[in-house]
């Protein structure tokens, strides 16, 4: 009989930044997604979003639209114009009236997941943007 002795692998599955103000929803989207063995990089604002971004390569971004500061749309201009212009960006929003999506998706955003999440729903949503599908709720 012949064993594996190779070490239990403990990378991440993808490196999920998230930009949120909203402390609740930040522990329950870290919750959420370290469970599912995602590594979970936290703002609390957009503050230092580029210098993030440069230095942990995250696979995914979750950008809550309304933000102290510069709301989402101004990050992702942002975001579009640097060298992490290719970084998927999904939204993240309590913003659902009529035309928010279409709003969303048409300033490039790769996705709109709104507020509050479906929890049961929310990681299967992650996973397929991170397959590169564009998730809209």
């Amino acid at each position: 009989m012949t064993h594996d002795h190779r070490p239990f692998d403990r990378s991440p599955v993808a490196t999920i930044l998230i930009v949120e103000d909203s402390p609740d929803n930040m522990k329950l989207f870290r919750t959420l997604l370290t469970l599912r063995k995602h590594e979970v990089i936290a703002l609390t604002s957009g503050e230092g979003l580029l210098q993030a971004v440069g230095q942990n390569r995250p696979a995914l971004v979750l950008m809550d639209i309304q933000l102290p500061g510069k709301d989402g749309y101004a990050l992702l201009k942002e975001l579009r114009q640097s060298e992490h212009k290719s970084v998927r960006v999904v939204a993240l929003t309590a913003h659902a009236m009529s035309g928010d999506r279409e709003k969303a998706i048409n300033a490039g955003f790769d996705g709109y997941i709104t507020k509050p999440i479906d929890i049961r729903a929310f990681p299967d949503q992650i996973s397929r943007a991170l397959d590169g599908e564009m998730v809209t709720t």
